[in-house]
């Protein structure tokens, strides 16, 4: 874990002194560098722009070879993210080829990614949803066939993040 702990780090100083834009990232406390929160702005020009979503990151002893998991710890409705707020996406994937046959290894976790790059590709997931391979299938159905009635929803969850009230 000695060497987990000192990419986490390293990964840290990156974030905090370079944040990407509409991200907010960092341990949860200084004593366990292996559990992250995160605060994730939607998207502008998406029906999540605005909103300031809640996650956590929780990280392997191996890490990076192994990649975290990651949850939404705020209501979520989105194709690829399950009900429990847990993030469905390929870099977030076990190394090696899938199963299933879907996605490239190129597509997966490898040690080169990071924390950065994770908290990109879901700001890119809530832009851009893959309804393909969807963790939530009714949330996939609803993006396909009827996109005002899913971005109504995502409207009253961002309203939902700022403590506003639904109209």
């Amino acid at each position: 874990a000695g060497r987990a702990l000192k990419r986490l780090m390293t990964e840290y100083k990156q974030l905090t002194l370079n944040p990407p834009e509409g991200i907010i990232a960092g341990p949860t406390n200084e004593e366990n560098f292996f559990e992250w929160e995160a605060l994730i702005m939607g998207p502008e020009g998406t029906c999540f722009e605005c909103g300031v979503f809640p996650a956590k990151l929780i990280f392997p002893p191996d890490y990076p070879l192994s990649p975290p998991k990651m949850q939404f710890t705020c209501e979520m409705f989105h194709p690829n993210i399950y009900s429990d707020g847990r993030v469905c996406i390929s870099i977030l994937h076990a190394p090696g080829d899938d199963p299933m046959g879907y996605e490239t290894s190129a597509e997966r976790w490898s040690p080169v990614q990071s924390v950065e790059k994770i908290l990109l590709s879901v700001v890119s997931m809530l832009a851009e949803p893959n309804d393909e391979s969807s963790a939530n299938v009714d949330a996939a159905k609803m993006w396909r066939d009827d996109r005002e009635q899913f971005n109504k929803i995502a409207e009253r969850l961002v309203r939902k993040t700022l403590n506003l009230p639904y109209p």
